[in-house]
C-alpha cells in the first residue's frame, strides 16, 4: 500500500510540473495572439485556472455548512500565495514587477483584503456581500482586460506567435487539467503518507492539506520564473488573490447565505492577510523587483506563520513564549520589509 501512495504522490508531482509547463506555454503564446500583455493573461486567465482547487474546495465547504474550511481555504491561501509563492520564486530568480502592478493590481489587492476584513467584522458573510465580491471580481476583470489590450499593442512583436489560438487554448486547457489532478493525487499521496507515518491530522491539515490547494500556483510561478516569463510568475500570485477574494470568496458567500467568520479569523488570520498584501507595496515600489532577500524574508515569515498556527492548534508548552514573538504580526512584516526598502534604495548603485 506504501508502494502505491508514492507512486500516486510522485505522479502528482510530475503531473504538475508537466501542467505548468503547458500552461504557462499557452499563456504566454495566447497573450502575443489576442494582443493581450502576459501580464494580464497571468492576472486573469493563468490565476483563474490555478484558483481552481480552491473554488472546489470553498464552495463544497460552503454548500456542507462549514464555513471555517470555506474561509480559511480562502485566507490561508492568501497568505500562502504572497509570503511563500513570491517568497519561494524571488528565491530561484529575482522577479521583476512591471508598473501596472504596482498602481493597479496590487492597490486593488490592497483594497479587496481591507473589504473583506471589514465585512468580516461583523462576524458573517451573507449573500448581499458575496454578490458584492461577484460584482468586484467582474469590473476587475473587465478594466484588467483593457489595460492589457493597451500593454499588448504596444508590445507586439513584428513576428506573430506559431500555431493558432485554439492551439493555445488546447494548451492552457490542458495545463489547467494536468495540475487539478496533479494536485489532487499529491494531497491524496502525502496525506496517506503521513497517516501512515503517524502523523497527526491535525498537522496534516495544516500544512500539506492547507497549502494542496496552492500547489498550481506554485508550480506555475515557478516554471514561467525559470522560463523568464516573470509577468506570468508574479501577476499569477498577486492576480490569484483577488480572484480567491473576489470569486472564490464571493460563490461561496452565494452559495452559504450566510458564512460565519471565526473570532480568530477576525482578529488574527485577517489581519495578517492584510499585512502580507501591504507588505507587497513598498517592496514592488522600490525598483519595480523582488529581490533574493526580500524572497527570502516573505519565505521566513510564512514558516513562522505556519509554526504558530500548528502550535496554537495543538496548544503546544511553547505557544506562549512564540506568541511573544509573533505578537502584532502585521506590524513587524511591514516595518522589516520597509527597513529593507530604505536599506537598499541608499546602498550605492
Amino acid at each position: 500500500m506504501d508502494a502505491e501512495l508514492l507512486v500516486r504522490f510522485l505522479v502528482g508531482l510530475v503531473l504538475l510540473i508537466a501542467g505548468a509547463e503547458a500552461l504557462v506555454r499557452g499563456a504566454s503564446r495566447l497573450a502575443l495572439a489576442i494582443g493581450l500583455s502576459p501580464l494580464v493573461i497571468g492576472l486573469t486567465v493563468v490565476a483563474a485556472g490555478t484558483s481552481s482547487p480552491e473554488l472546489a474546495v470553498s464552495v463544497a465547504a460552503a454548500r456542507n455548512g462549514q464555513g471555517d474550511i470555506a474561509l480559511g481555504n480562502v485566507v490561508g491561501s492568501n497568505v500562502f500565495n504572497v509570503l511563500f509563492l513570491l517568497g519561494l520564486c524571488a528565491l530561484v530568480v529575482p522577479l521583476r514587477v512591471s508598473a501596472q502592478l504596482v498602481w493597479w493590481d496590487v492597490p486593488v489587492m490592497i483594497g479587496v483584503s481591507l473589504l473583506v476584513l471589514l465585512l468580516g467584522l461583523g462576524g458573517h458573510l451573507g449573500r448581499g456581500e458575496g454578490l458584492l465580491l461577484l460584482a468586484g471580481l467582474a469590473g476587475y476583470v473587465w478594466y484588467s482586460v483593457v489595460l492589457g489590450r493597451r500593454a499588448g499593442a504596444a508590445v507586439q512583436l513584428d513576428a506573430a506567435p506559431g500555431g493558432s489560438t485554439a492551439a493555445h487554448l488546447l494548451w492552457i486547457g490542458a495545463g489547467l487539467a494536468m495540475l487539478v489532478l496533479g494536485a489532487r493525487w499529491l494531497v491524496e499521496g502525502a496525506v496517506a503518507l503521513a497517516h501512515a507515518a503517524g502523523i497527526s491530522e491535525l498537522v496534516v491539515g495544516l500544512t500539506v492539506v492547507a497549502a494542496g490547494t496552492s500547489l498550481p500556483e506554485v508550480a506555475t510561478s515557478v516554471v514561467a520564473s525559470l522560463r523568464g516569463e516573470r509577468d506570468i510568475a508574479v501577476g499569477n500570485a498577486v492576480g490569484s488573490c483577488i480572484f480567491n477574494l473576489l470569486g472564490i470568496l464571493g460563490a461561496a458567500a452565494v452559495v452559504a447565505g450566510d458564512l460565519a467568520v471565526a473570532p480568530s479569523l477576525r482578529t488574527f488570520d485577517l489581519p495578517v492577510m492584510v499585512a502580507t498584501a501591504v507588505a507587497c507595496l513598498p517592496i514592488f515600489v522600490s525598483g519595480h523587483r523582488i529581490s533574493r532577500l526580500e524572497g527570502g524574508i516573505f519565505f521566513a515569515y510564512y514558516l513562522a506563520y505556519t509554526t504558530y498556527l500548528i502550535l496554537a492548534a495543538s496548544r503546544h508548552d511553547a505557544l506562549p513564549a512564540f506568541s511573544g514573538a509573533m505578537l502584532a504580526f502585521a506590524l513587524p512584516l511591514t516595518v522589516l520589509t520597509l527597513g529593507v526598502v530604505f536599506l537598499r534604495e541608499r546602498r550605492p548603485a
